[in-house]
């Protein structure tokens, strides 16, 4: 059975290319058109089947059943020079610069249902591409990339289980996670730039539970919401850079990593909407991922990350037009290299992390817009753009056969578009 679901999920994720992209850390901003192009509000804000992965508990904004699917083309832009500068000098096959990552395409699917059972009992499920990052150096001709490929996915199958009495609305959502890991690089000789070896283990799978837990209450024109989401334990058996007897030294060496874990981090949130005069809603989240208390990633130094959505919309009747901005401090810094107790892990995580998995955007611009053809049909469309952020980490040079103190220099940006469509019944 668990392979059977590995391999449909499998499926699901051939669509995209080589890696996917998030936005907030690992995580999307909002996973459907109409979240997405209001920043990424979904927790106060009712979407309908849409909210089954947001907050589950604004399943029971549905009237009966509601159907939505969809994707997102992301298009992201990231460049390194893996701290080798244009200038320095190489043998004749390699070059120095500013290179660039060519996963810059892929697809990320969506799905959801939802139905109004009794008066007070909603459900639902959904399939939802939650999370992901990654690169692809693998022709890059400057070593200072280590022609490093990463791809991590997660794709979540939800269960929301809504009571509503009143205002209020209650749920719990069962999770199935599917995650996909790949960690692969080229170790060079630091003296010749020779090829040492590769470290690769190809793709490593796993599925685990959780549960999201949410809470709504709708008074007038305003809704309120809350939302928990339990950390997932995942665990990528045979990945190199989750293992910290087989990392390559000097440009990894991270030590006190556990082995194989990288979990999904726990996150909690609030959020709400207020319609003004029927037509004008104005809604807004905050919530937290904790990727500092997660196995895994508090092992290659992210802190915890607060995110901040805003969002609008006008509602004209047969169409309704959507803005947003959505803002979290990137939840990678550079990490000190002076402390000779801690120079070598840092710089280790400083690599991995510019160079590897480069979670530097910050800031959301988002509009977009829906269109109903009839009562039960209707078109959503969103477009995302994550203006460049340039940053710079310090890490040892893996030219050089001594530690030799070096300035990584990555860039990275995103646009999106989502499209959707709605079917009510």
């Amino acid at each position: 059975m668990k392979k059977s679901l590995k391999l449909s999920v499998a499926v699901a994720l051939a669509l995209s290319s080589t890696a996917v992209y998030a936005t907030n850390g690992v995580n999307l901003i909002g996973n459907t058109a109409k979240s997405r192009a209001m920043g990424g509000v979904g927790i106060g804000m009712p979407f309908g089947a849409d909210n089954g992965l947001s907050n589950p508990a604004l399943i029971s904004s549905v009237e009966a059943t509601e159907v939505s699917f969809g994707g997102t083309l992301f298009m992201p832009s990231v460049s390194t020079d893996g701290g080798i500068p244009s200038n320095a000098p190489l043998p004749p096959t390699f070059t120095g610069g500013m290179t660039d990552s060519e996963a810059d395409t892929f697809i990320v699917p969506e799905v959801g249902f939802a139905m109004k059972a009794t008066d007070n009992f909603y459900w639902g499920i959904g399939m939802w591409g939650a999370s992901g990052l990654g690169v692809d150096y693998r022709n890059a001709t400057n070593p200072g990339t280590a022609n490093l490929v990463t791809n991590y996915q997660i794709l979540q199958l939800i269960v929301p289980l809504t009571y509503k009495t009143g205002g209020l609305s209650l749920s719990v959502a069962p999770v199935v996670n599917y995650g996909a890991l790949d960690t692969q690089w080229t170790m060079y000789n630091p003296n010749t730039l020779a090829v040492m070896g590769t470290q690769s283990a190809g793709v490593s799978q796993d599925i685990a539970l959780g549960a999201n837990l949410g809470a709504a209450y709708q008074t007038g024109a305003l809704t309120l919401g809350a939302v928990y989401k339990s950390s997932i334990k995942m665990e990528y058996e045979d990945q190199p850079a989750l293992n910290a007897d087989e990392v390559l030294e000097p440009m990894f060496g991270i030590t006190g990593a556990t082995n194989w874990r990288l979990d999904v981090p726990a996150e909690y949130g609030i959020g709400a909407s207020y319609v003004i005069g029927g037509k004008h809603t104005i809604a807004a989240d905050v919530k937290n991922i904790a990727y500092g208390d997660t196995k895994g990633w508090e092992d290659f130094g992210w802190d915890n990350q607060t995110v901040i959505a805003l969002g609008y919309q006008f509602d004209a009747g047969n169409y309704q037009l959507r803005v947003g901005y959505n803002y979290g401090k990137a939840p990678i810094e550079n990490l000190g290299v002076t402390d000779p107790a801690t120079a070598q892990a840092n710089a280790s995580r400083n690599f991995f992390n510019a160079v590897g998995f480069p979670a530097t955007v910050e800031q959301h611009i988002t509009l977009g817009g829906s269109y109903q053809f009839t009562k039960q049909l209707g078109l959503d469309l969103a477009f995302t753009y994550a203006p460049e952020e340039s940053v710079t980490y310090d890490s040892f040079s893996p030219t050089s056969p001594t530690p030799t103190p070096i300035e990584i220099n990555t860039d990275h940006s995103q646009t999106a578009v989502t499209a959707g469509l709605t079917f009510k019944f």
